[in-house]
């Protein structure tokens, strides 16, 4: 029998995984098919953290594992996203109000329809106009490959979006399909124009942004399940 946990919070990138950990005191860490995971009490929730891997796959299979074994009341995902230069601020939060698979390429039929397939979108209307963090509440897109900068002015043009990362499309649509609800908080990391990456052949980069960025997300996760477990009056 699926134990049951109010939450589950994926986190996709090594990097990120690593600059979160700190945070909590001795986790007793689980290996997985995927990655591995600890349990967590935060406040009265009973929460799941889970090094779930990068890229589309790995947040598939990982997002349908997670449902499968613990049968969490929401899928929350945090890390950093890239953002196009003028168009999003290094630290920004970004709360998915859609995500989309932008890298489907359909060569038989509507290439379209075929991206509208895949996307999710989420309404956070009943969420409190104060929330724990700063948010921008926008598309989030997804491919498995960094943003190439030559793409950018066609995904700000056709999606009328800001960032981009690796796994939100591939987890919203697997919780969509179970049922689940699914947040996704994602902080710019670093910043991409129209000629090049400012974290790009420089991983080094990465890791610090995700030392502050991981370190601001552990401390708001209390008042995050808070707002997104409590019990609708009757």
């Amino acid at each position: 029998m699926a134990e049951i946990i109010d939450a589950c919070i994926l986190i996709s990138a090594g990097a990120e995984w690593r600059a979160l950990l700190p945070h909590f005191d001795y986790p007793r860490l689980t290996a997985t098919p995927y990655r591995e995971y600890f349990k967590m009490p935060i406040n009265r929730h009973k929460v799941i953290l889970f090094h779930s891997g990068s890229g589309k796959v790995a947040a598939a299979g990982s997002t349908q594992y997670a449902i499968d074994h613990w049968k969490p009341k929401i899928i929350i995902n945090i890390g950093t996203c890239g953002g196009f230069v003028g168009h999003a601020k290094r630290g920004e939060i970004f709360l998915a109000e859609k995500t989309i698979i932008y890298d489907i390429i359909e060569k038989m039929g509507d290439q379209d329809q075929a991206v509208e397939r895949y996307a999710v979108s989420m309404d956070w209307s009943h969420l409190p106009e104060k929330l724990p963090q700063n948010v921008t509440l926008a598309p989030i897109l997804s491919a498995d490959r960094d943003i190439l900068s030559s793409d950018i002015p066609a995904l700000i043009q056709k999606y009328h979006a800001s960032v981009a990362d690796w796994e939100s499309g591939a987890t919203a649509w697997v919780a969509q399909r179970n049922k689940i609800p699914c947040l996704i908080l994602r902080a710019v990391s670093d910043l991409v124009d129209f000629d090049h990456g400012e974290a790009y052949d420089n991983y080094a980069f990465f890791e610090k942004q995700c030392q502050s960025i991981m370190a601001d997300f552990a401390q708001h996760l209390p008042q995050w399940l808070e707002i997104l477990l409590e019990k609708p009056e009757n």
